[in-house]
């Protein structure tokens, strides 16, 4: 996996010059929640969609 601080660099290297920093965070946002997501995969914490439409029931 490539080092957070070089995606983050990367993420912010494809975005225009007048990117606003709300923007800029924004992104940066999301790529951690994407990098959790696969790191959760990765070590098996997940849950099937049957586990999750019982779930959804619940609230």
């Amino acid at each position: 996996m490539t080092p957070a601080k070089q995606e983050a660099l990367d993420t912010i290297g494809q975005l225009p010059d007048d990117t606003d920093l709300d923007e800029i965070m924004y992104r940066l946002y999301v790529l951690d929640k994407v990098r959790k997501g696969q790191q959760a995969v990765e070590q098996g914490q997940t849950i099937t969609a049957e586990e999750l439409n019982r779930d959804i029931d619940t609230w």
